[in-house]
């Protein structure tokens, strides 16, 4: 296996260059020019463009070629997680001020839109992706007629008599289980009373005895064991990527219902004056640890997360995110004008700079949790 530190650098990245591709792609087929598309942050190591005369030339360091650069400059910079896109005309200052179409400052508000909204898009994208891988290989999550094994309490008397996790709860005593409201209502005056449950594990029929118990510990039930009636259902192998999929989306949707909501939490824990419980970069390191430990469709769905919650972020409505830019669209649509871009640009540093501060704050807190 990896070590962690690399795995955690590989997530990172995916997670970031995902969200890039989304302002990269939109750039491109809208028509803005992109002067650079960088794998990692700056410094520059090396890159790679096409120049006027339509020769492919290099460029180490940090060189600036933009004016002789016909294509994007494609580079690999120093820090080696995520990566970013430089679109052309992006801040129009001075001297640099143009007229060409090709620049992002002179398109109009919905070509602008897109491109700032399409790096939260392909976020929520990965996510469905990452699902989607999950659901065809675990089968469609679906309400089912019969009963499994979902969870096994210690020393219980289901353990004690054999049954497994996965099994199917066929009967008891020759009464057909198809819903857990059925299991549990059946056994309620069953205590100290022999009972026969007629299983299925691995294709094969079983039956087995066991005696519920009459006052059984807070929690765990007569019989000891939790039951459901949701199974993973395999369907022909055609179908299963557009199952997957839909449950993807599903799934998605409903993962960016919690991240705003637990966005509004911390809100509320801090207008309290309570310190929310987040994870900063040590805390999403030892969590990616801990996902790749425990497989890789576990770490699949972790990287699914983090992407939805880095789409979620970058919507908020604050300078320096996704959502901040589109804010100030909105604000110039309003004002009938376009907004002075070094307003803009201050705006976006402060932004970047609290973003900045607040990141070195949550680490600090990540490390102390960790050291306690």
């Amino acid at each position: 296996m990896l070590p962690a530190i690399i795995i955690f650098l590989l997530v990172l990245s995916i997670v970031v260059l995902i969200h890039e591709i989304g302002h990269f792609l939109s750039a491109k087929i809208i028509g803005i020019k992109v002067n650079e598309f960088g794998f990692g942050y700056p410094p520059r190591i090396i890159g790679f463009y096409q120049n006027l005369k339509g020769k492919f030339k290099s460029v180490f360091w940090v060189k600036d070629v933009d004016k002789e650069a016909k294509s994007t400059i494609y580079s690999l910079n120093l820090l080696p997680f995520g990566g970013f896109v430089r679109l052309f005309g992006e801040q129009e200052e001075g001297s640099e001020k143009t007229t060409s179409k090709t620049a992002f400052y002179n398109r109009s508000k919905l070509e602008r839109t897109i491109v700032m909204l399409a790096g939260i898009f392909m976020n929520l994208v990965l996510g469905v992706v990452c699902f989607s891988i999950i659901y065809s290989s675990v089968g469609i999550p679906e309400t089912v007629d019969y009963i499994t094994v979902q969870g096994i309490s210690p020393n219980s008397p289901a353990q004690q008599a054999g049954i497994k996790l996965e099994d199917k709860i066929l009967s008891i005593d020759e009464k057909q289980m198809t819903k857990t409201e059925d299991f549990v209502n059946y056994l309620k005056d069953k205590g100290g009373k022999e009972i026969i449950i007629a299983i299925e594990r691995n294709g094969q029929k079983q039956v087995i005895t066991l005696v519920p118990r009459e006052n059984p510990p807070a929690g765990e039930g007569a019989v000891g064991v939790m039951v459901t009636n949701v199974d993973n259902v395999f369907y022909p192998a055609w179908q299963m990527p557009f199952r997957a999929a839909w449950v993807g989306i599903q799934e998605t949707y409903t993962w960016t219902l919690l991240m705003i909501e637990g966005l509004g939490q911390m809100v509320t824990s801090i207008l309290s004056g309570v310190a929310p419980q987040v994870a900063g970069p040590v805390g999403i390191y030892q969590m990616t640890s801990d996902a790749a430990s425990a497989g890789i469709l576990v770490l699949i769905k972790f990287i699914g997360i983090l992407s939805i919650n880095l789409a979620v972020v970058n919507a908020l409505p604050f300078p320096a995110l996704d959502g901040g830019r589109f804010l100030l669209l909105l604000i110039e649509k309003a004002k009938g004008s376009k907004i002075n871009t070094k307003i803009e640009m201050y705006l976006n540093m402060i932004g970047m700079l609290f973003l900045i501060g607040l990141m070195i704050l949550v680490t600090v807190l990540d490390v102390m949790r960790l050291v306690k």
